[in-house]
């Protein structure tokens, strides 16, 4: 039996008045979803328990088949083990967005997706400020998404599970005054924060700052803290091996973590110009190699959302269902057994520009799913299935046992 599990990342949504009154999975021309419906099984999920932040940290845990609730400690160190950072039992990973701050405003919680090399530029003065702190380490990542790890090196760390802060992506065109980190060991991150400002004001590096539609980087934005993450191997739990394809850090700290193999694909940027294509040739050779369980993630809906663009979160949608379900759900049915699920892990509302809580739809179809009447995939369609679970439900919904499958 082979399995494939597609992501639009946050294209859950609302009825929008652009769209005539209609979602965008209603006004996307998705033909490879809905025949997934219309052959299998159409429900909705609700990924991201009511107590735990919505974003993709807690939304793909809960898709993968874990229950956040069990084993949820934070974004950061996820994204962490993708970097192969190690982190002791006291140590804490941060994510430390690069952001565009004016007039205390957040005008762009990724500084105008800034350039790698130039973010690779501003983490590592960040860093150089921190030379005599052997507690601080900033790590670049990719464009604006970046790390900072706190080392306890054998002294009580001063964060806890009562440090809050908020994802700067929730503060689009906002005040950022009541957003700032609180809690035990938050003072240390808002100098953090302020001191960012000044050296990036001031510094005299050579490197143009200048980014998309002439934003600059302003500062860092730390948030999303927590201790290491252990999970259960994915193949222990449900016999399958896999692989993902991404190009967040988040989901290829999730992919080693659970185990799977992470593949790296040539043009997937991560924002609305991925290479669509590229990702779904790269599903369909993973599956022709062996692999059991290939998972495709694309956050260009997600980045849609963010930028409150509805026609772009639509051409994403088509987008992904021509260059990416399409194809693999035509390869594997052309392999025999085989089982598909499309779901993104949360909604993202073009209204709000934010994350949100609350069940998202999903469509499955493959061996063994007779087919429920449903002819659509979309959230109309899913708040009239039936099927109503929580998250960590769907994967075993998903994969069909060993035993069972070689029958």
């Amino acid at each position: 039996m082979k399995y494939a599990l597609i992501i639009p990342d946050g294209c859950a949504d609302e009825p929008q008045a652009a769209l005539g009154g209609r979602t965008p999975l209603q006004a996307a021309d998705v033909p490879h979803m809905d025949a997934i419906a219309a052959a299998g099984v159409v429900g909705r999920a609700d990924n991201v328990p009511a107590s735990l932040p919505a974003g993709s940290d807690v939304g793909t845990m809960s898709l993968f088949g874990y229950d956040p609730l069990k084993y949820h400690t934070g974004r950061a160190p996820i994204e962490a083990a993708a970097q192969g950072i190690e982190l002791g039992p006291d140590d804490w990973a941060i994510r430390c967005n690069l952001v565009t701050i004016d007039g205390g405003v957040m005008r762009s919680f990724t500084a105008g997706q800034v350039p790698n090399d130039v973010a690779a530029k501003l983490i590592e003065l960040m860093q150089k400020e921190q030379c005599g702190d052997p507690h601080w380490k900033f790590h670049a990542g990719v464009s604006y998404r970046n790390l900072l790890i706190y080392r306890s090196r054998g002294t009580p760390a001063p964060f806890s599970s009562a440090t809050k802060t908020t994802p700067p992506h929730d503060v689009t065109d906002q005040p950022v005054a009541e957003f700032l980190p609180t809690g035990p060991g938050s003072e240390l991150l808002r100098e953090l924060m302020d001191r960012s400002v000044v050296l990036f004001a001031e510094s005299d590096m050579d490197v143009e700052r200048e980014t998309r539609d002439g934003i600059r980087a302003t500062q860092i934005w730390l948030w999303g803290l927590g201790k290491a993450l252990v999970l259960p191997s994915f193949e222990d739990r449900f016999g399958v091996r896999g692989a993902v394809i991404t190009a967040v850090d988040l989901l290829r700290g999730m992919g080693r973590v659970l185990g799977w193999e992470v593949l790296t694909v040539p043009g997937a940027t991560g924002y609305l110009d991925t290479d669509y294509a590229a990702k779904g040739r790269a599903a369909i050779d993973a599956l022709k190699a062996g692999t059991d369980f290939v998972v495709v993630h694309v956050e260009a809906t997600d980045e849609a959302s963010h930028e409150g663009d509805a026609e772009a979160k639509v051409e994403g949608l088509e987008r992904i269902d021509a260059a990416i379900v399409g194809p693999v759900l035509e390869f594997l049915k052309s392999q025999g057994a085989y089982r598909i699920l499309v779901s993104p892990d949360h909604p993202t509302f073009l209204r709000t520009k934010t994350h949100s809580h609350g069940p998202v739809p999903f469509a499955m179809c493959g061996t063994g799913i007779a087919p429920d009447g449903f002819a659509t995939y979309d959230e109309p369609t899913a708040a009239r299935s039936s099927i109503a679970i929580a998250g960590h439900e769907l994967m075993p919904m998903l994969i069909v046992p060993p035993a069972v499958a070689r029958n």
